[in-house]
C-alpha cells in the first residue's frame, strides 16, 4: 500500500506510492481543467541536481528515476494547462531506499537452511534475505539485521536462488545480484540395539543423495574414539564392553562430498549373566523360595524364573518367588536386564517340591453297596491315603500306591471324601473334598389304585435320599410322567383299557435318579363306547342299539334306556343290545358302558330314543249334516299332531290337525266307512290306530213339494234316493202335523190343516234303527185361505230357492204352496 505523506496545497493532493533505491514513485489526485501534471524531485540537503518527470492529465501517478539512495528529496507536482500555466500544485518529502547489497558468500550445513554472508550498506535498518527454489514451488523473505543471515525451513538436497535487499523507513532497495546454493543431505535417522552383552547394531534408512556414511562411536567416561565410513544403512559395532554406555554420531556424505545433519544416539551394552546362584525355602503363610547371586555391571533389575513359569524381580542381589508350585522338579535361572534388553540365564539350579493335591477324583457305583474312588496319577508321590466319612459319621480309611480304592456304600448316603498324596518332601496340601451322594433307596410298598377311568393314584412310603420322585406309566408307544416331591402321585389321561407298567424312581438333585427300581402293572378302565345307531323294529316296544366295543374281548356292555319314569337296561358282550318291552310315547336317553375286573368305563354319549305315540284310546263319529262328520277322540300319549280317515268304497275323506277333534266333509250318505288314525310325534314317529266303523244316514229325500188340497189338507211329495222309509213333521204356529206314510212310499197327506198358516216341513229319512235324520233341511210355507181350489200367489224363499210350478192329480187340481223359508 503507498504511504501518503500530505504536503502544501490548495485543491491538489501529493503522496508517496512506492520508493527503491534509484527511484521515487507518487500518487496525487485529479485536478479539473489540467491538460498535464509535472513531478520534480530536489535533493534537500545536496548539490545534486533536481530530477522532473511529466505525464498526461488523465494520470494519476508517476515515478522520478535517477536519482540517489539514501537521499531525502522534496517533491512537487504542479497541475498545468495546456499554456503551461500552473493551475496547482502541492509538495511532500521523502527519503530513497539503502544502497543494494553484494552477496559475499552463502553455503549450507543444514539440511533445512541456508547462511548468507553479505555486504552492510549505508542507511539500512534491516535487510531481508529472499529465496526462491528453482522449480518455483518455494518463496520465502526473511528479516535479518545484520550479515550473516539464515533461510529457515528449506529441504534437504534442493537448489534455491538467494538475494539480500536493504531495507529503511522509506522503503526496501533492488534485489542484489542472485547466488544458487543447494542444501545439504539430511541426518540418517540412527536407531541402535544390542544384540549381545558386547556388540551395538546401528541401523537407519537409506539418506536421499547419499554415498556415504560415517559413524563415530564413543565409550561413556572415555576420550576415545572410533570413526568408521560405511555405504551400506548398517553397522555392528562388537568387541564392546557389558553393561556400558556408548554414543554413535552419524553423518551422510553427498555427491560432492559435503557432509550433512549428524545425529547422536547413545546405547548401553547388555549385562553379563549373573553368577554363583543359591537357592533355599522361607517359611511364612505360604512356602516360598529365596533366590540369591552376584550382582553384574550395568543391570537395571534381576529376574529369576522357574521351568514352570514362575518369577520374581528385584533391583539387588536376591528375591524369593512365592508361592512355590507344588509336585514340581523345578529348575531356577537368573537373568539381568537393562534397556538394551536381558542377559543370557545362568546356569539352572534344581529342586523338587512337595505333591500337588490330586486334581480329579471320581467314584463308581460297579454294583449296589460297592463304590471305588479313582483318581488321576499325580507326578513325584509314593503313596495315596483317602478319608472317606459318611453323613451319619461313620468314617473309613484307605491307604494305597494305585490310583483306585474301595469302600462300603449304601444307598441314599452322602459321602465326604478327603485325598492326601505323599513324597519325601512331605504331605500334599489338603484337596477340595469330594462329595459323592448315592442313589436314593427304591420305595416300598407301593400301592396303585384306579381312582378315575384313566387315571391311577400311586401311593408309597418316603426313602432314604430322595428329594424328587418321578413317576411313569409305561405303555407300548407311550409313556406318562408325574414328578413331585411328595410321595403319592396320580397318573391322568392314561390310556382306557390299558396295561401300564408303573416304576416310582426317587431322584436327587446331586446323585440323580435310582433307575434299577422295579415296576409294578395295573390296568386302567374299560374305554367308552360309542352308540352307533338306536332302531326301533316293527313294534315300538322293541329297539335295537348298535355301538362300538374298543375294548378286550371279555368286556360286558352295558345300554340303559331311562326316562322319567322307568329305567330299561339290556347287557351284551357283542356290539349290539336290545332293549324290550319299552311302553308307547316315552322318550329315553340312551346310554352304553363298558364293564371288566378292573372297573366300569365313563358312559358314552347319551342318544334320545323316542317310541312311538300311543293311539287315542277312544275316537267318536258324530254326522253333522248329510256330507259333514264331526270326529272327536281322546288325547294320545306322544302325540302331538293325528291324520283321521274315514275311507269306504265310493270314496274317503282325511284330516290332519293338532286338535283332538276334526270336522270332515265330503262323506256321502247311507255309505258304510271303515274309521282309522295316525298318532304323529314331535319326531315323526307314527302310531297305526284303528275303531270301529262308521255308516253315514241315510240321504235326505230331493224334490220335496207341498200342495194344498182341497178340505183344508197339504200333500207332501219328494223323491227318495233308495228304498226308505221316511217320515214328514209340519209345524204351525198353531198346531202341529206329523205323517207317517206307508212304508217305501214317497208322499203323505195332512188334514185339517188351517188356512193363512204359515208351516215348517221337514221331509227326514228314518234310520234302521228307528231314529229319524235330523238334519234334512226344513221349508217353510204359507198356506192360504183365498179361495178353495185357487192357487195363491206366494213368494218363495228358502234354501236353495225354487219356484215349483202347479201341479195336477187325479183327485183334484191344487196349487203349489208357497215357500217362504
Amino acid at each position: 500500500m503507498p504511504h501518503e505523506i500530505c504536503g502544501a496545497q490548495k485543491d491538489i493532493t501529493l503522496s508517496v506510492f512506492q520508493v527503491t533505491t534509484k527511484s521515487m514513485t507518487v500518487q496525487w489526485s485529479r485536478y479539473s481543467g489540467a491538460s498535464s501534471y509535472k513531478i520534480t524531485a530536489t535533493p534537500k540537503n545536496s548539490p545534486q541536481p533536481s530530477a522532473f518527470a511529466q505525464f498526461s492529465g488523465k494520470s494519476v501517478i508517476g515515478s522520478v528515476n535517477s536519482l540517489s539512495a539514501n537521499t531525502v528529496y522534496t517533491m512537487r507536482v504542479d497541475a498545468m494547462d495546456k499554456a503551461g500555466n500552473v493551475l496547482s500544485s502541492a509538495e511532500l518529502e521523502g527519503s530513497s531506499a539503502p544502497e543494494v547489497p553484494t552477496i559475499e558468500q552463502a553455503y549450507s550445513k543444514q539440511s533445512d537452511s541456508i547462511t548468507v554472508q553479505f555486504s552492510e550498506v549505508m542507511g539500512a535498518s534491516g535487510y531481508i534475505l529472499r529465496a526462491e527454489s528453482e522449480v518455483g514451488d518455494f518463496f520465502s523473505e526473511t528479516m535479518v539485521t545484520s550479515s550473516p543471515g539464515t533461510v529457515l525451513q528449506l529441504q534437504p538436497y534442493t537448489d534455491y536462488t538467494l538475494s539480500v535487499m536493504s531495507v529503511n523507513s522509506a522503503g526496501r532497495s533492488q534485489p542484489s545480484l542472485p547466488v544458487q546454493i543447494r542444501t545439504v543431505v539430511m541426518a540418517p535417522q540412527l536407531n541402535s540395539t544390542s544384540p549381545s552383552n558386547d556388540t551395538i547394531l546401528v541401523t537407519w534408512s537409506p539418506v536421499d543423495h547419499a554415498v556415504l556414511y560415517t559413524l563415530c562411536i564413543i565409550r561413556e567416561g572415555s576420550n576415545s574414539r572410533l570413526k568408521l565410513n560405511t555405504s551400506d544403512p548398517f553397522m555392528t559395532f562388537d568387541d564392546l564392553e557389558p553393561g556400558t554406555i556408548y554414543c554413535i554420531k552419524g553423518t551422510a556424505w553427498d555427491l560432492d562430498g559435503r557432509p550433512g545433519d549428524d545425529l547422536t544416539v547413545c546405547q548401553i551394552t547388555r549385562p553379563l549373566s549373573p553368577e554363583a546362584i543359591q537357592l533355599f525355602f522361607t517359611q511364612s503363610r505360604s512356602v516360598g523360595l529365596a533366590v540369591s547371586w552376584q550382582m553384574v555391571r550395568g543391570a537395571d533389575v534381576y529376574l529369576a524364573r522357574t521351568s514352570t513359569g514362575q518369577n520374581c524381580s528385584a533391583s539387588k542381589m536376591f528375591c524369593t518367588i512365592i508361592p512355590l508350585s507344588c509336585g514340581q522338579n523345578h529348575s531356577v535361572t537368573v537373568t539381568a536386564e537393562n534397556s538394551a534388553g536381558p542377559s543370557n540365564p545362568s546356569d539352572p539350579e534344581e529342586f523338587i517340591t512337595f505333591p500337588c493335591p490330586l486334581e480329579r477324583i471320581w467314584v463308581e457305583e460297579r454294583q449296589a453297596g460297592s463304590c471305588w474312588i479313582t483318581w488321576t496319577e499325580m507326578p513325584l508321590v509314593e503313596y495315596y491315603i483317602a478319608f472317606i466319612k459318611r453323613d451319619d459319621g461313620s468314617e473309613e480309611r484307605c491307604n494305597t500306591t494305585d490310583t483306585t480304592c474301595h469302600f462300603h456304600c449304601m444307598c441314599g448316603y452322602t459321602y465326604l471324601i478327603t485325598m492326601f498324596s505323599y513324597n519325601l518332601a512331605g504331605s500334599s496340601p489338603q484337596g477340595e473334598v469330594f462329595n459323592y451322594t448315592t442313589v436314593p433307596c427304591c420305595p416300598e410298598d407301593i400301592t396303585i389304585a384306579l381312582v378315575s377311568t384313566e387315571t391311577l393314584e400311586i401311593m408309597w412310603l418316603s426313602v432314604r435320599g430322595a428329594e424328587l420322585y418321578e413317576t411313569t406309566a409305561e405303555e407300548i408307544d407311550d409313556v406318562i410322567h408325574c414328578n413331585d416331591t411328595a410321595p403319592v402321585c396320580a397318573l391322568s389321561d392314561l390310556r382306557c383299557n390299558t396295561q401300564y407298567s408303573v416304576v416310582v424312581t426317587p431322584c436327587s438333585e446331586i446323585r440323580g435318579c435310582n433307575r434299577t427300581c422295579k415296576p409294578h402293572t395295573h390296568e386302567t378302565a374299560p374305554c367308552s363306547p360309542e352308540i352307533l345307531s338306536v332302531s326301533q323294529n316293527n313294534s315300538s316296544s322293541s329297539v335295537s342299539v348298535q355301538y362300538t366295543a374298543p375294548n378286550t374281548p371279555n368286556t360286558t356292555y352295558t345300554v340303559t334306556a331311562v326316562s322319567h319314569t322307568d329305567t330299561l337296561t339290556c347287557q351284551s358282550r357283542s356290539t349290539s343290545c336290545q332293549l324290550t318291552q319299552l311302553p308307547c310315547g316315552v322318550t329315553y336317553d340312551v346310554t352304553a358302558y363298558a364293564r371288566t375286573a378292573v372297573g366300569t368305563s365313563l358312559p358314552s354319549y347319551s342318544v334320545p330314543l323316542e317310541t312311538g305315540p300311543c293311539c287315542p284310546p277312544t275316537l267318536t263319529v258324530d254326522q253333522v249334516t248329510q256330507a259333514m262328520t264331526n270326529v272327536t277322540w281322546s288325547p294320545a300319549t306322544g302325540a302331538r299332531s293325528y291324520v283321521t280317515a274315514l275311507t269306504s268304497s265310493r270314496g274317503h275323506a282325511k284330516c290332519h290337525t293338532m286338535d283332538t277333534h276334526c270336522l270332515m266333509g265330503c262323506i256321502t250318505c247311507g255309505t258304510n266307512y271303515s274309521v282309522s288314525m295316525e298318532a304323529i310325534s314331535r319326531t315323526g314317529h307314527k302310531a297305526e290306530c284303528s275303531y270301529h266303523g262308521f255308516s253315514s244316514s241315510a240321504c235326505c229325500p230331493s224334490s220335496v213339494k207341498l200342495y194344498q188340497m182341497a178340505n183344508n189338507s197339504l200333500r207332501a211329495y219328494w223323491r227318495s234316493s233308495g228304498p226308505q222309509n221316511h217320515t214328514v213333521d209340519l209345524i204351525g204356529t198353531g198346531t202341529n202335523h206329523t205323517c207317517v206314510p206307508s212304508p217305501l212310499s214317497s208322499s203323505c197327506e195332512v188334514a185339517n190343516v188351517m188356512c193363512g198358516d204359515i208351516y215348517t216341513m221337514v221331509v227326514a229319512p228314518v234310520n234302521q234303527d228307528g231314529s229319524k235324520v235330523t238334519f234334512c233341511p226344513r221349508r217353510i210355507y204359507s198356506v192360504s185361505c183365498s179361495g178353495s181350489n185357487v192357487g195363491m200367489e206366494v213368494s218363495i224363499r228358502g234354501n236353495p230357492l225354487e219356484r215349483h210350478e202347479i201341479a195336477s192329480t187325479n183327485i183334484n187340481v191344487c196349487h203349489v204352496c208357497q215357500e217362504i223359508s
